[in-house]
Parts: structure tokens; sequence; C-alpha cells
């Protein structure tokens, strides 16, 4: 039932979202991304939100303002979107803007005032607006697990990526790719924080009140796309800045030596990065003041000497010389994952240590190196699936699909089963090989036959070579034999060649019907496999990578299953067999994913989302674990 709050206004469900309607909803942010500017002179902004009815939408917004998308600070605020159109894509539901788009968004933490956020000049906001923000509010509260990449400077460890609330103290430009920040939040991180070298820069800020500060500042170096809007931001104003990086820095080439901890925002949107000035009323700046005003500088003055020091030297982690992932090892300050995701971005980052301790199913986000793979010849890796009975199979080799096919060719054709409405008939014998009856049958379109590269033909008494050579002049060959009242087919062989692809059936979730029900496709001229299949009562089988990675963080080391047909690699798995320079493309790949000759911490780090899910033989129970909604970055391919 759609809620009318005010003024006319109907406002839908998540749950009664319908294809090609424009509406307007009421949401609390799940996942989001700061406006960033996107092809063109288009700024996007990606939301994902959720409603009592606890279905998710994801909703990709344009506009050429910044300013008019929404101003969204953390998950868990409240949306109000007019005007956003539904649309299907790749079987999910997700919203657009579309001509006379608006959002008014809301701070959604209970009891914080119901302040309107938006751009817009005149807006309508009513008493049963302002009940409708407070149940959502209610409801989020109860539903909507507060995020925990919302962190302060005292609880930050290395190699971690979180949200930080601050004050910016100080700002410089340091070259043309990147852009410092010195902010603060009131605490201090465990460790000593790293400094950028200002010698030569210009630096705008209170220089005496950041002299005051310095133990309690750390410096930020922003890169790329966000270096315009830190070149705006104003000194003293309220920051939040999302997916800020941490790691460690060694002021020495020793083994074993004092490190600093680093803070970069790296270049890109990935994991919703970016910055955003709070307003004054927000109630996060509310909280920050009163730790900014309780601060004992004093206190805060004394902690680098004496003893607070020496105790600070003895917790401090080193560099790892062991061929294990060190926690803690210096990597370059722009590294990028060799891996993106590509759905559910909105799902903390698990170390595999809590991971082994958990029990299926659980789905999970992680960032971990590739420490081996199976099977080491790629080729091996390639199967058929079957995605009804699920189960998997090898990919016959050339020297097997000939014997099969030949043991068909055994049989000679009946001359009852030629010349029909579907298809024309010529048959000849072989002038070797026993003298082996050969029958074409060229499938019409209503009665004419069409040119070769739009021709399917059946093929009784074929071999393997002779159907490759077919395969290649028309659009497609489907070996077949006589029974009884018409053609029939043996899902032992392809069901259909295609140039060099050949299209399998599962033998056992396929209920096969006459070839003659073919003749509902002659006007849909050419076929696919999967019409192909549809009509003939075949499940096709697909062509999928089937491998198993050890996955190592530091923490832990797990092995996950990949199966994949064509996302991870973004190479179909049924092609890899037929291509060279695929194959090789996919040997760079993997020697980029898992480096040969050189120790682990210089592998590239993979973000990828696991699942994991019970398996039992026997009276024996164990989970595995299944990579799922991840790719290879494409600078990688």
């Amino acid at each position: 039932m759609s809620l009318v709050p005010a003024k006319g206004y109907i406002y839908t469900p998540l749950n009664q979202l319908k294809d090609g309607t424009v509406v307007n909803v009421y949401g609390v942010v799940k996942f989001f991304k700061p406006p960033y500017l996107s092809k063109g002179t288009d700024y996007c902004s990606v939301v994902t939100i959720v409603d009592q009815t606890n279905v998710k939408l994801t909703c990709l917004l344009f506009s050429g303002n910044y300013e008019a998308l929404p101003i969204i600070y953390k998950n868990g605020d409240i949306v109000r979107f007019h005007r956003l159109k539904i649309q299907v894509y790749k079987k999910e539901t997700q919203g657009i803007t579309s001509s006379g788009f608006a959002s008014v968004t809301f701070e959604g933490t209970l009891g914080a005032p119901v302040i309107p956020r938006t751009s817009s000049k005149y807006f309508n906001f009513t008493t049963e607006d302002h009940k409708m923000v407070e149940a959502l509010r209610v409801w989020a509260s109860n539903h909507i697990p507060r995020s925990s990449s919302l962190l302060q400077l005292c609880d930050v460890q290395p190699m971690q990526y979180f949200d930080l609330t601050c004050q910016l103290l100080g700002k410089a430009e340091v070259d043309g790719t990147s852009f410092l920040l010195k902010v603060w939040d009131g605490t201090r991180t465990p460790f000593p924080s790293w400094r950028v070298l200002i010698r030569d820069l210009v630096l705008e800020g209170d220089l005496s009140h950041m002299h005051r500060l310095q133990n309690l500042t750390i410096d930020i170096l922003v890169y790329d796309n966000h270096v315009r809007v830190a070149k705006s931001l104003k000194i003293g104003s309220f920051l939040r800045i999302y997916s800020l990086h941490t790691k460690l820095q060694s002021n020495s080439e020793s083994q074993s030596t004092l490190l600093s901890l680093e803070f970069h925002l790296h270049g890109g949107t990935s994991y919703g990065r970016g910055i955003r000035v709070l307003p004054e009323n927000n109630s996060d700046v509310d909280q920050l003041k009163k730790v900014l005003e309780s601060v004992d500088l004093t206190a805060s003055q004394s902690l680098l000497g004496g003893v607070c020091v020496s105790q600070c030297e003895n917790s401090l982690p080193t560099l790892s010389s062991s061929g294990s992932v060190s926690l803690y090892e210096v990597e370059r300050c722009q590294q990028l994952s060799a891996t993106i995701l590509t759905d559910r971005q909105y799902l903390e980052k698990t170390p595999l240590c809590a991971i082994l301790k958990q029990k299926a199913p659980q789905q999970y986000r992680i960032r971990a190196k590739l420490r081996s793979y199976k099977p080491r010849r790629l080729f091996e890796s390639v199967k058929l699936y079957c995605p009804k009975c699920f189960t998997l199979q090898e990919v016959p080799h050339d020297g097997d699909l000939d014997i099969i096919l030949q043991e068909g060719a055994a049989k000679t054709p009946d001359t009852k089963l030629q010349n029909t409405s579907l298809y024309d008939s010529n048959m000849w014998t072989t002038e070797d090989q026993g003298g082996r009856k050969i029958a074409l049958h060229f499938v019409k379109n209503h009665g004419i036959l069409p040119l070769p590269n739009e021709c399917v033909i059946f093929i009784e008494g074929g071999v393997l070579s002779e159907i490759c050579e077919l395969s290649n002049k028309f659009h497609g060959v489907i070996p077949v034999r006589s029974g009884i009242e018409d053609l029939e087919l043996d899902l032992s062989a392809p069901f259909l060649f295609q140039e060099k692809t050949h299209h399998y059936g599962c033998k056992q979730c396929s209920s096969l019907r006459p070839i003659q029900n073919l003749n509902s496709l002659v006007d849909k001229i050419p076929w696919t496999p999967s019409s192909v299949a549809e009509v003939l009562g075949i499940v096709p089988l697909q062509y999928v990578f089937v491998m198993t990675f050890t996955l190592d963080d530091g923490t832990g080391v797990l092995e996950a299953y990949l199966m994949d047909s064509d996302k991870f690699f973004q190479i179909p798995a049924s092609e890899i067999l037929l291509n060279d320079d695929l194959q090789k493309s996919m040997d760079m790949i993997m020697d980029m994913l898992c480096p040969p000759g050189i120790k682990i911490d210089a592998y590239p780090w993979l973000e990828c989302l696991i699942k994991s899910y019970n398996v039992t033989h026997g009276t024996e129970q164990k989970i595995c674990y299944q990579l799922f909604d991840t790719t290879v970055a494409e600078d990688l391919i």
C-alpha cells in the first residue's frame, strides 16, 4: 500500500516498485558514494537505500550540479527522493534520476533535530513527513547496524580503511596530484603519526595553534580527483573523510625499525572514497566539538616525552622478514587492489581469522593475497556446469569426441526422414571408410533456403573433422541420427556446433523433444544456442572456470573456490580453449595476481567477496568458501 503523507504526494514502499515507473520513495541509506565527476560534466552519486519492507534499492543519481545531488553524510541517514525512475538492469531493480528529480535528506540519529537538507529553494515538509522520518529512524536503529567504519584516531590500526570525522587545521599543496590536510579529532593515534615534509610548502592555517596541537594532529595525503575538493576546504571546517587508508612507514632500511602511521585518501571513488564538509548543526559535529573542547593540551604536549616514548617503542610492530603476509608491510602509497567488487560494497572487511571461526552460511568482504592456486595448468580449469542439477563435468577432448561421433556415423541415415517441411536433404557415400553414408539436412526459412551464414544444417554420419569444417561455413551444425519417427539428438556429443564453439546439453536434466519442434523458430533465423535448446527441451551446460585460491591476509589462510563463466577474468570460459591469445592473457593475469619467484609481501592485494557454505561427506560436515561478485581490475587486463 502506498503512503500519502502530505500535499497528495504518494510514497511507494520499496517492495512495490515496478519497472518503467516514476515514483517518490523514503529510505534509510545503507551505502553511498559522495558525488563525483563522472563522464562529461555530470556528477554521479551512488546510493543504496532500504525501508521497513527490508528491500534494498540501489540508485544511480546524475546531475550537472554537484549540490543538486543528495546531501548524505553517513550510512543511516534518511532520504526522500522525488521523481525517481525505476528500471531493471541485469535482473536487478535500480533507481535513476528522471526529469525534475529532487531529494531531501535528514540525519538518521535518534533524538537529533529533524532538519531537512536540500538544495531546492521550495519543498514541502509536513507533520506527516516528520512522523515518517522518525519512524524510519526507529526502524533503522533496530535493523541497520551502526557502521563500524566510522572511527576515532585513537582506535585506528595499520592496514585499515575507515571513515574519520575531524576538524581541518591546515592545508598545503604538495604537487599536482597530491595535497596535504592537517586534521585532528581530539584523540591520539596508538602509534606515532607520520609527518609530511613541509619545508618548501606553503602551509595555510594558524601555525601557532597547529604547534600546540602537534601531538594530536595527523597529516593526510589526498590524491588525484580529491585534490580539487581539498583545495576548496576552509580552515576550521568540520569534515568527514571516507575510506581513509592507514599503513606503517619505515624511517630506516633496517629490518627491525620503528614505524610511523601514514594516512592516505587514494584516488578514485571505489568504496565511497571522498570528502564531505559537515554542517555546524550536525549531531556528529556537536559531539566532536565537545571532545575538542575537553582536550587537556598540557597533558597532550607531554605525551611524547620520557617514559611514554619508551612504551610506544616497545609496543610498536616491526617489519616482517618471514614468508607470510606481514600486516605492516611497506607498500606503495597508492597501491590499489588488483580485483574489485561488482556488488555489496557496503559490506565491512572481515579478517580471515574471524571468518574461520564463524558458522556457515555467511557472506564476507575480504582483502587478502593469493598465496597459490590450482590447477596450475590453466586450461585444465575449464569445466562444463549444469545450472539445474549443479553437476560439473570435464570438457571432452577432441579425440574422445571424435570416437563418439564415429559411433553415431556407423548408422545408415533413413531416407524416409529426408526432405520435410523443415529441411531439404542431400545424401552421399564416402569413397573410403567403407562407403560411409552422410546426410545433410538444410533448414528452410518459410520454404526457402537461407544464405550459408544464416543457414542451420543437421548432419547424419559426420565425423568431427567434417562437422568442424561445415561449422565454419554455415551458421550452425546439429549432429543427429535417424530415429523411429524423427531425427534424434545424442547428448553425448554437442547439440550444436558454431564455428569453433561446441554447445553441450545436460543428459540428466534434458527432456528431448522432436526435431520438428524447430519449425517454431523458422521465422527467427539466425538461431541462437539458447533458443535451439529451449525448443528441443535441452538444459544447456555452461563453460566455467573452476579453480581453488589459497588466500592469505596475515591473520589467517583460507581456501576459496572460484566458479565463473566470464566475470572474474572478463574472459569467456567458452573461448579459452579455442584461442591462444586468450590463454596467454589468462596466464598473464594469474602471474600478476600470484607473481612467481618473489616473496608474498610483494604480491598485490585482492579485494574479494566470499561466501561460506556447509558440505556433507558421509557423516562428516565441513565449511567451504566460494568467491563471488568479484572481477579483475581493468588495468590488469
